[in-house]
C-alpha cells in the first residue's frame, strides 16, 4: 500500500496530461455517474419534479452515496488502498457492500411503488455489480468503464440513437484509467463490454 510521501511524490511528477486523465476520472467516476443517471431515469419515468428527485435520490442514496462513504471510510482507515480500491484483492468488501445496499435501493422500490423504469434500472445495476464482481475475483475488470458503458447505452434506450456520442465519453473515462495505469486496455474494454451488455442490453429488454 502506498504511504503519503509515494503519493505526494507520484502528484509531482505527473504531467498536464495525467492531471486531465486524473479529472477525468474523478469527474466521471461510476459514483457520480450513478447519482446522475438515475435522476435522467426518474425524470423521463414521471416528468414531474418532486417525483423525479425523490425516486431518483434514493436510487443515487442506496447505489452511490452510502457505498461512497463505506469505501472513503475505509480507504481513510487504511483497509484499502484509496476510494478507487486499485488492488483488485480489495475489492471483495467494497462490492459486497454495493451489492447488498444497492439490492436494499431496488427493494424499496418495489415495494414504495415506483415508477418500473427506475425498477428496472436498479435491477440492472445489482445484475451487473455481480457480473463485475464475479469477474472481478480473478482480473480486475474496470468499473468506471462498467458504469459508463452501461450509462450509455440507458441514454441511447431512453433518448435515441443521437446518444451513441454518449460512447465519447465512455473512451474519455477509459483512456483516463490507461493512463493513470489503473487498468490495462484489455480491462477498460471488458468493463466497456459487461456494462453495456449487462446494464444496456438488461434495461433495453426490462422497458
Amino acid at each position: 500500500m502506498r504511504t503519503e510521501l509515494q503519493a505526494v511524490g507520484e502528484l509531482a511528477r505527473w504531467t498536464w496530461v495525467d492531471r486531465v486523465a486524473r479529472v477525468v476520472t474523478e469527474v466521471l467516476a461510476p459514483s457520480v455517474v450513478v447519482t446522475v443517471l438515475p435522476l435522467v431515469v426518474a425524470w423521463q419515468a414521471t416528468r414531474a419534479v418532486g417525483p423525479t428527485l425523490g425516486w431518483g435520490l434514493l436510487v443515487a442514496l442506496t447505489s452511490s452515496v452510502l457505498p461512497m462513504a463505506l469505501i472513503v471510510w475505509g480507504a481513510r482507515s487504511g483497509r484499502w488502498d484509496g476510494h478507487h480500491v486499485r488492488d483488485r484483492k480489495g475489492r471483495l468488501v467494497p462490492f459486497l457492500a454495493l451489492i447488498v445496499l444497492s439490492s436494499i435501493g431496488s427493494a424499496l422500490l418495489v415495494v414504495l411503488g415506483a415508477p418500473w423504469m427506475l425498477v428496472a434500472l436498479g435491477l440492472t445495476m445489482v445484475a451487473a455489480l455481480f457480473v463485475t464482481g464475479t469477474i472481478t475475483i480473478w482480473w480486475k475488470v474496470s468499473l468506471h468503464a462498467a458504469v459508463a458503458a452501461g450509462a450509455a447505452v440507458v441514454l441511447v434506450v431512453l433518448h435515441g440513437p443521437a446518444w451513441v456520442l454518449s460512447s465519447l465519453v465512455v473512451a474519455a473515462i477509459s483512456w483516463s484509467r490507461v493512463r493513470l495505469g489503473d487498468h490495462t486496455t484489455a480491462q477498460v474494454v471488458g468493463g466497456s463490454v459487461a456494462g453495456a451488455v449487462v446494464v444496456g442490453g438488461l434495461f433495453a429488454v426490462l422497458v
